[in-house]
């Protein structure tokens, strides 16, 4: 059964008692007391934030769900205690909610204020501090906003100067190959129009086009050959090409060779044209071999455009709904193709298990967590070292673990560095909100965890994802 505290008991509590009688009677009247037993839940975290609550007396213990674990915060028996709708000014602002759960160690008794009146009231007694308050409720909220946005902006501008560095080199080698391919093209125009003013048989034409699109065709599967096994084939070329006349054999011969082309295959060529027409063929086949080779570097050069591309709308799910049954695979492999300017020398090691099957999510923000997961592991390795990503199944949820060699987490950092603003990078390198912003979307977002696992050379962030659709909280 409730009951109310008079004013003379309210003036015994600290908050209370430098107030007036009239404020002291206005409290007296609307607050009142509730008694709970030991063990019991007073109240919880997320609910509305309807009461103000002070400790008269026994035991409150105070918690807060970090990363799924319950991690207690407060314990306290001083009676005046408070806790529960402490942003009571801001109820104007919007629905507020318990930032904490608060649980009765011992039989408690509370005093409890309704939040909403006694904001409104608050206001009119103290004008000027209750604008200080709220001034700095809003200004922490607007901080927290500007730089949240200017992290998200950093992490942008990262990845669009990534991505067009990574655009300007296949574009550049399409545009050589372009360039020398007019080139060539041009040359075989001549070479050809050579043959034929020598009144060359078409029979023997036909033969040579034969030849030109045997050696075209072998071009793809030339073997790899080492910096050695090129210099002896090129002098064997050449040593070919100076016996039978051929001038700047050594020209011919750094083309052919990248091809594959061997001295048998020269023998095959003389056989069929003979002499006097072996220099021209020899140069027009020259020219088709080059335009076939770069028409190759223009074709990969482009594939490469598209991939990068393709990684960019994967990376953004610009073009699909926000919530779907999504491979996590695709997401990071975008993130990392997105990310491979910074990779650099580090090596980058998959141990992906393909047979995971498709988890719902919002995959955009998803791939906000990877970006920032492994942008953190690359600065912790200075730009060398392994990056190991994992992918796994832990229970009924799925595990995707990014791991690097870099110095790690102090042991007495691990419980912090989830925290808003908190960062180990040097001043004016990190906001400190990379890793809370992954907290919020992987635990309130996608109902997982976010965890971390540090020693010196072995640091690695777990990421735990649900196998099954369930609500979610914004």
């Amino acid at each position: 059964m409730s009951t109310r505290l008079s004013p003379d008991e309210l003036r015994t509590l600290f908050l209370f008692e430098k107030l007036t009688d009239d404020q002291l009677a206005w409290v007296s009247a609307n607050g009142e007391v509730e008694e709970y037993a030991e063990g019991t839940k007073v109240l919880s975290e997320g609910d509305p934030a309807t009461c103000f609550y002070v400790l008269l007396s026994g035991t409150l213990r105070m918690t807060r769900v970090v990363h799924g674990d319950e991690l207690e915060m407060v314990r306290s028996d001083q009676r005046g205690a408070y806790s529960g709708a402490t942003q009571f000014l801001m109820g104007q602002r919007g629905e507020q909610r318990y930032s904490a759960s608060v649980h009765a160690l011992t039989d408690a008794a509370f005093f409890l204020l309704p939040a909403a009146e006694f904001g409104a009231k608050f206001g009119e007694w103290f004008p000027m501090a209750a604008h200080l308050l709220e001034g700095m409720f809003l200004g922490r909220r607007n901080t927290d906003a500007v730089v949240g946005q200017r992290e998200r902006l950093l992490a942008l501008g990262a990845l669009s100067a990534g991505l067009t560095h990574e655009l300007n080199n296949p574009a550049a080698a399409a545009v050589r190959a372009t360039s020398s391919l007019r080139e060539r093209v041009a040359g075989m125009r001549h070479k050809l129009a050579l043959l034929a003013s020598k009144d060359i048989d078409p029979n023997l034409l036909e033969q040579l086009i034969d030849v030109q699109e045997l050696l075209v065709k072998q071009v793809a599967d030339a073997p790899k050959l080492t910096a050695i096994q090129t210099s002896d084939r090129e002098d064997e070329l050449s040593d070919w090409l100076e016996d039978h006349d051929i001038t700047d054999g050594w020209d011919l011969a750094a083309v052919f060779v990248p091809a594959g082309i061997t001295v048998e295959r020269l023998d095959e060529v003389h056989a069929a044209v003979g002499e006097e027409f072996l220099n021209a063929a020899l140069r027009w086949l020259g020219y088709a071999v080059e335009t076939e080779s770069l028409m190759g570097e223009i074709e990969d050069a482009t594939t490469r455009i598209s991939t990068l591309l393709a990684a960019a709308k994967q990376y953004s799910q610009m073009d699909r709904a926000p919530y779907q049954w999504i491979d996590v695979h695709d997401g990071i492999d975008s993130t990392l193709i997105m990310l491979s300017g910074k990779l650099g020398h580090i090596e980058v090691v998959k141990e992906y298990d393909r047979s995971l099957p498709q988890i719902p999510a919002y995959a955009g923000e998803l791939n906000q967590v990877w970006t920032n997961l492994v942008d953190n592991a690359v600065s912790a390795m200075n730009g060398d070292g392994r990056l190991t990503i994992r992918t796994t199944r832990e229970n009924d949820r799925l595990l995707v673990e990014i791991g690097d060699t870099g110095p790690g987490v102090p042991a007495d950092l691990t419980q912090r560095i989830f925290e808003p603003f908190f960062t180990t990078k040097p001043v004016g390198e990190g906001t400190g909100l990379g890793l809370d912003i992954s907290w919020r979307i992987v635990v309130k977002k996608h109902r997982g965890d976010l965890r971390v696992r540090s020693e010196p050379g072995d640091t690695r962030f777990q990421v735990l994802l649900p196998f099954t659709e369930g609500s979610d909280e914004d």
